[in-house]
């Protein structure tokens, strides 16, 4: 168990910036669509996830080569994502967001260099307030009126050591996270002399549409609707900028196993047929303990307070049908668990774990029908004080490239306190990042070591 804190002294990675451009896909795509449709889901995404990707020195693959060969591959692979070098447009007769990809805008390019070595970050795990520099997620030499913006921005920065970074920022409208996965292992295809695409990805988002009429055959608490209309379009799902903590609570595999121990039934209650919880399972019921108990003041807590965890489920094999697995676009929804924040201190942690549990197996064909009805309906958003997004399945840190896999990948730090990503790591570990005010920082961190002692 271990927490790991930003190092102060590297919140500027010095970084210059050589190229920064727009790439166009390298030959005109086959399909002139005018717009394409976002579901109701994509709607409420309308941000940017910024995720970096680590390399060591490798003399056959030095950077600029790197950085060369990357820029072809993107050209390559917008053929097939064309909609990445789009832009977003308002309809203003339905009020709906759709992406405008037949003007082939371009995606962001950008070359950097720091004047770190790899070994001078330290820790690439560290939730690194300069590590933003390396996933930029604007153009300077773009204006920002009129969604002149990419969508999506690939970042190449070398390190004096001979090291580089791959950064990408990209609108969650564009992809969700198996989608995103999807991207990367083409792009790293195309960066290769002859090898086809990993997988031709699905762009179909109608399969996603709501029904005619809409029909709401569930209560649905994890989310709502807003109380003034969007005069701009649909709401976004995202929360203020203010100053921020932010943390990466290390949890090894021994301490997983100690998790999975504590989250066993009592013996008067354990049946034989009883399944043993998964890791995410007891990683967000942790992460939502800790939350849901630092929102006090000093260290009070108000026991009859509600919090609710949301959980970040894929719908893909949920369906029926079940969507093609390299659906593009953002096939998610929330499952939620609530609890009064009285019974999340005193209670039995296994009761915290089978909530988290139980969330995603409510979510069922009709049940996932009935969310994006709803949505039609309120244009609502996701009702919780905190969500989970898991990356513990999604394989980045696996993806191929000529110059091999990354040594480290994972989410920038950025202002979304409301969200705690979970990622692997290369030796087994389980990572939380955790992004908070300073004083529920401490509460939390404080919560998270005592409950290891907690009986």
């Amino acid at each position: 168990m271990a927490t790991i804190s930003p190092n102060p002294t590297l919140q500027d990675l010095k970084i210059t910036f050589q190229e920064s451009t727009l790439v166009f896909p390298s030959q005109q795509t086959p399909d002139q669509k005018k717009s394409i449709f976002l579901s109701n889901i994509d709607q409420i995404l309308n941000y940017n996830v910024p995720t970096v990707y680590f390399f060591p020195a490798n003399k056959d693959f030095p950077p600029e080569i790197v950085s060369k060969r990357l820029k072809m591959a993107l050209e390559k692979v917008l053929v097939t994502y064309d909609f990445m070098a789009g832009r977003l447009q308002l309809n203003q007769e339905s009020g709906r967001l759709e992406i405008d990809s037949c003007n082939a805008a371009g995606t962001g390019f950008v070359v950097a260099s720091s004047e770190f070595s790899l070994d001078e970050i330290g820790d690439l795990v560290c939730p690194n307030l300069g590590f933003r520099q390396l996933a930029v997620q604007s153009l300077d030499n773009l204006s920002s009126v009129n969604g002149n913006q990419p969508l999506c921005i690939i970042q190449v920065t070398s390190f004096k050591c001979g090291g580089f970074a791959i950064g990408m920022s990209v609108n969650h409208i564009l992809l969700d996270g198996m989608s995103a996965k999807t991207f990367n292992e083409n792009l790293a295809s195309q960066a290769f002399d002859d090898k086809p695409l990993s997988l031709i990805p699905f762009h179909d988002r109608r399969l996603l549409a709501a029904r005619s009429p809409p029909l709401v055959s569930f209560p649905h608490p994890e989310f709502f609707k807003p109380d003034a209309p969007a005069i701009s379009g649909p709401p976004v799902f995202d929360c203020k900028k203010e100053e921020l903590d932010f943390k990466i609570f290390k949890l090894t595999p021994k301490e997983i196993n100690s998790l999975k121990d504590k989250a066993k039934p009592s013996s008067e209650t354990i049946s034989t047929t009883a399944k043993i919880p998964s890791s995410l399972s007891v990683v967000a019921a942790l992460m939502w303990r800790c939350k849901a108990l630092s929102c006090g003041v000093d260290e009070h807590i108000n026991k009859e307070r509600v919090s609710t965890l949301l959980n970040v489920v894929d719908l893909r094999s949920r369906l029926n049908p079940p969507l093609p697995p390299s659906y593009c676009g953002n096939a998610v929804l929330v499952a939620y668990a609530s609890e009064e924040c009285g019974n999340i201190e005193k209670g039995p942690f296994s009761k915290l774990v089978e909530m988290v549990s139980e969330g995603p197996k409510r979510i069922t064909d009709e049940y996932a029908k009935s969310v994006i009805d709803w949505l039609e309906i309120n244009k609502g958003l996701p009702n919780g004080e905190y969500m989970v997004s898991s990356w513990l399945r999604l394989g980045f840190d696996q993806v191929v490239y000529p110059w091999g896999k990354p040594v480290h990948s994972g989410p920038v730090v950025n202002h979304r306190k409301d969200i705690c990503w979970i990622f692997p790591t290369v030796d087994g570990m389980i990572n939380a990042l955790v992004s908070l005010p300073p004083e529920e920082m401490k509460r939390f961190d404080s919560h998270f070591h005592k409950f290891f002692n907690y009986v």
